[in-house]
């Protein structure tokens, strides 16, 4: 197969105009920086359109785009759902090396909106977010696409409340079969213990073990892990739904760092002592995407269904939802918020460091297939089935 276009994509759909230039944008101000690129809210001076433009880091590439934008955009062309954020266009400035997206713009991230808003989330409030979510993932999930970094702070919001996944930079298409992929994905707060023991033939549970992680920080307004290192993370875990054996994970005994880990003897979940306004219910979801063996973990289609969204209260309909003052705008002072950004600068710091040797590897890889492989190496399958697990 000929090396598709990514300003056609594979199939020729969803096409993307590549030749507006950058000048046709006023930047009002910076809005978000990471890893992977600056973020500016912006105006397009021809319609007035208030969008989001984020210009890609291409400072260490000889070679073109880095092969995380590039899965970035093939993610998003091929992606289209209410509650992902769009990508409206890519855009040049006036050097060659000057690329920027231009997505919708959002007037809150989740991450800033809990660290900043005075009172928690109620209950039904979160039923309606997490609902978003797993509708999203759901879609993604049934494409053979996983995400790799859900966290609130890639979870945005707009003013009518629709929530919106962003930063696709380490999104990747997953076969059904077993395939090692690379452990280094997911911001350590939500990562699944499978990749903290080494494993790397993951699979898409974990994003489900991040969204469990989300609905418990949306609970609590405060986060379920907040560990500095993976050690710490571990010890977390085990100290909050009891430590993991082979009764309840076949194969974790075998699990690559497993022997090298030692775990406090804790065989009890203290799930309900943690949230004990929650009901049965909310425990028992939450307790499915917390689970240890990845094959049990819930899925985000069997999330959709679960009983803890048709009992009192009830979802909160977006449309009385309530209205925020923009996070952007607002002065992050509570520790929380100093905690979280302490945090996303050292995941954005360790992923600079292993940037340049994760493109070298993946250039000679795999945007679909593995993590390492060619950019465009094996095509995405034409037919994909919606896979269950039961």
């Amino acid at each position: 197969m000929s090396e598709p276009s990514l300003a056609t994509g594979a199939s020729g759909e969803n096409a993307l105009p590549v030749i507006d230039p950058v000048q046709n944008y006023e930047k009002i101000r910076r809005i978000g920086e990471g890893t992977y690129g600056t973020v500016y809210k912006a105006r397009d001076r021809r319609t007035g359109e208030v969008v989001a433009l984020k210009q890609l880091r291409m400072e260490r590439e000889r070679d073109g785009m880095p092969v995380t934008s590039m899965r970035e955009l093939r993610v998003l062309q091929t992606c289209r759902h209410p509650s992902i954020v769009e990508l409206k266009k890519v855009v040049t400035g006036s050097k060659l090396d000057s690329v920027f997206l231009v997505f919708e713009y959002c007037s809150h991230d989740l991450g800033r909106l809990v660290d900043t808003i005075p009172r928690k989330f109620s209950e039904s409030e979160v039923k309606c977010l997490l609902l978003q979510i797993l509708e999203a993932v759901d879609f993604m999930h049934a494409r053979w696409i996983m995400h790799r970094d859900l966290k609130l702070s890639n979870l945005l919001l707009t003013k009518d409340s629709r929530l919106k996944i962003c930063d696709f930079g380490l999104a990747r298409y997953f076969r059904a079969h077993e395939e090692a992929y690379t452990p280094r994905v997911v911001t350590l707060w939500y990562r699944a213990p499978e990749i903290l023991l080494g494993l790397e033939t993951y699979t898409e549970a974990v994003d489900m073990w991040s969204v469990g992680c989300i609905m418990a920080e949306l609970l609590r307004c405060e986060p379920l892990f907040p560990a500095k290192t993976e050690m710490q993370l571990l010890q977390m875990i085990t100290a909050l739904i009891g430590a993991p054996n082979e009764r309840i994970w076949p194969g974790y005994s075998s699990l690559p760092l497993t022997s090298k880990m030692t775990l406090p003897d804790q065989p009890y979940n203290l799930l309900e002592r943690e949230l004990p306004h929650l009901s049965a219910e909310g425990t028992d979801l939450l307790n499915r995407f917390l689970t240890y063996d990845p094959d049990k973990r819930i899925t985000a289609r069997q999330a959709l269904r679960h009983p803890y969204f048709r009992q009192n209260p009830f979802p909160r309909p977006r449309a009385d939802m309530p209205q925020f003052p923009s996070a952007h705008d607002a002065e992050l002072h509570s520790n929380q918020a100093h905690r979280r950004a302490q945090m996303e600068e050292q995941e954005a710091d360790t992923r600079k460091k292993r940037r340049a040797q994760q493109d070298v590897d993946s250039r000679f890889g795999d945007v679909f297939g593995g993590d390492g492989g060619g950019a465009f190496g094996a095509a995405e399958p034409a037919v994909r089935a919606v896979r269950h697990r039961h």
